[in-house]
């Protein structure tokens, strides 16, 4: 058993970390309401880009022949999937439930997919699973601004349009609540505005669907194909930038309950040594008096013998 001296240094070490512990949580906690009001606040843009994509695929025609982001390929031979990761640690099972979703998916896929990382965690994981690695993106701020995001859709789409990759898929960690964050992977390309059941960051764009599709038809000036030609890479970077922020928001989040599980287990752990601090110490007191009482009755024999 440790000595009173050695239980009191890691109670004052546990103490500390604690306090390390608890101050993490704070940040995270403020954190993730900046995060969630960044997530809400990209959402009335996605909507109404929804619904001019709606109104155009309402239209008829082949979508197509308007935007080479709208085609479906009839065969597909190879696909992408953006991996969102964070770069630090402390936060859980954050990133292994994220890329453990990922690899299932690869797994499962009847085509080969290679990957885009996002943050360095993801990055060290696919690398450690011999996963083909086409690009990586670290050290993105933890207030992502949808240019810190275009690199990352530039390369997809670039891929896309020259045919290298058939369909692009996000892999992220969607935020649902503070308690709850749920790994997704989602489709970003093509774009099939006619079936937003799978693609991406589309739970809040299903709700406003309905009222798209039914308000007659329109006149595109200065064409259908101009305008998709605007909208679709700006909805496309939007996509990854708001995968992003949901992947931030739940870093955050997880963060924030690792850290509050660690502070309230430094605590129970402090509880617990410090009951073993008194009993070590009882113990010490009693043997020490156990000690006094021996020479006091050895003193007491001596001097009865010399009587």
């Amino acid at each position: 058993m440790a000595s009173e001296r050695e239980l009191r240094k890691r109670i004052r070490s546990i103490k500390n970390i604690g306090q390390v512990t608890r101050a993490l949580e704070a940040v995270s906690a403020s954190k993730v309401r900046k995060a969630q009001a960044r997530v809400l606040a990209t959402r009335p843009y996605s909507i109404k880009a929804w619904q001019v994509l709606l109104h155009i695929a309402s239209q008829g025609g082949t979508l197509s022949d308007l935007h080479p982001l709208l085609e479906v390929r009839p065969e597909i031979q190879t696909g992408t999937v953006v991996l969102f990761t964070s770069d630090r640690g402390l936060c859980g099972a954050f990133n292994t439930h994220m890329a453990r979703r990922a690899l299932e998916f690869v797994r499962l896929s009847p085509w080969p997919v290679r990957f885009v990382s996002v943050g360095r965690k993801g990055r060290d994981i696919l690398y450690r699973t011999g996963q083909q690695i086409d690009a990586e993106f670290a050290n993105l701020t933890e207030t992502p601004s949808i240019m810190d995001v275009t690199p990352i859709a530039r390369t997809v789409m670039d891929d896309f349009l020259r045919g290298r990759v058939d369909v692009v898929y996000l892999a992220y960690m969607d935020f649902v609540n503070t308690l709850m964050q749920r790994p997704v992977v989602k489709r970003l390309l093509p774009l099939r505005p006619t079936l937003a059941e799978d693609q991406a960051v589309a739970e809040f764009l299903e709700d406003d669907s309905e009222g798209a599709g039914g308000q007659g038809e329109f006149l595109y000036e200065p064409s259908q194909a101009a305008i998709l030609n605007e909208i679709l890479p700006r909805f496309t970077e939007l996509q990854i930038y708001q995968a992003a922020l949901e992947s931030v928001a739940s870093e955050h989040s997880a963060r924030m309950v690792a850290m509050r599980n660690a502070t309230e287990n430094a605590a129970a752990l402090v509880d617990e040594l410090t009951l073993v601090r008194n009993r070590v110490r009882q113990a010490g007191i009693t043997a020490e008096l156990l000690d006094i009482s021996g020479g006091v009755e050895a003193m007491s024999q001596v001097r009865a013998r010399a009587r």
